[in-house]
């Protein structure tokens, strides 16, 4: 599973125009399900995500969790993480897991990370509009086979 975390001040997603997701400040999560992963995967990100000290202390710090500063989550999966770029132009998706499995995984991760902090989603394999205000900008990749 490969999750990209962006510090935000606020997030939102919409999809046909009409917004589904909306947070204040916290992570926007583009969270990408490659063959192979399994609740293992789901396990490790979610021990790690919520309590990384990415956000500042009352000096500056990176030094407060998400869990810490009582921020939300906004998931928003991304099959487009799994693209495999070293031959011609264009991308090959074939990394990435089937939408069916992949959706299972999604909302297990979605779950368990509500188990922590609140957590918005997008739609799985919609295509969605995804407004993000980084704030930073601190942005972090976490491959859940590297924790």
């Amino acid at each position: 599973m490969i999750a990209l975390l962006q510090r935000v001040s606020r997030s939102a997603v919409r999809v046909d125009g009409e917004t589904v997701a909306r947070i204040g400040t916290g992570l926007t999560i583009l969270l990408g399900v490659v063959k192979g992963d399994e609740k293992g995967d789901v396990d490790r990100l979610v021990r790690k995500i919520p309590y990384l000290r990415i956000f500042p202390d009352e000096k500056g710090r990176m030094d407060r969790s998400l869990v810490e500063i009582g921020g939300s989550a906004l998931v928003v999966s991304q099959f487009t993480l799994a693209a495999d770029l070293r031959r011609g132009r264009r991308p090959s998706f074939d990394a990435a897991m089937p939408p069916d499995p992949a959706r299972e995984l999604y909302e297990e991760f979605c779950r368990r990370l509500a188990e922590h902090v609140p957590v918005e989603r997008g739609i799985f394999g919609a295509m969605m509009e995804v407004e993000i205000l980084n704030d930073g900008p601190v942005t972090l990749i976490l491959d859940s086979r590297k924790l």
